[in-house]
């Protein structure tokens, strides 16, 4: 697959990278989230 270079605005770039890191931080929260529940380790709070 050909690679394209796109040119942006620097403020758009680190808008964008601070979304990624974002949405890293996200996912990994998710992921330890689901190995909880599957080792049980969550509880039903009232």
């Amino acid at each position: 697959m050909k690679q394209e270079l796109i040119t942006i605005k620097k403020g758009e770039y680190e808008k964008l990278k601070k979304k990624a890191e974002i949405a890293d931080d996200i996912l990994l929260q998710l992921e330890l989230s689901l190995k909880d529940a599957e080792e049980g380790k969550i509880r039903k709070v009232a």
